[in-house]
């Protein structure tokens, strides 16, 4: 049970974009212990809402597009954002277009 505490359970998750320099994602566990993620813009592709069907819901989740390196219109890879929380579609929606707005500065 301790394990779980320390590795699984996420009492909060941060996003913050700063322009110029990239994305740092960070996530807080009950334990106390934190994880951050530091994506740079110059590999970001952009950042979408995506849909997965899960069972009989329909769930809506934030991601990062990653650009690919050997071909510059294609995505290497998805980085889902927020994983542990789930926010509604309506966070979500807010959240994307405060994104779209930094990084449209940048562009």
């Amino acid at each position: 049970m301790l394990l779980h505490v320390h590795f699984v359970k996420v009492d909060h998750e941060t996003l913050l974009i700063v322009g110029s320099l990239g994305v740092q994602l960070s996530s807080a566990y009950a334990s106390g212990r934190e994880s951050t993620t530091f994506i740079e813009m110059s590999r970001i592709k952009d950042i979408v809402i995506n849909e997965a069907i899960h069972m009989q819901t329909i769930i809506y989740y934030l991601c990062i597009l990653l650009k690919d390196p050997a071909e510059p219109d294609g995505v290497s890879s998805v980085v889902p954002l927020f994983q542990s929380s789930k926010p509604r579609l309506n966070c979500l929606v807010r959240v994307y277009r405060s994104c779209q707005e930094i990084m449209g500065q940048t562009r």
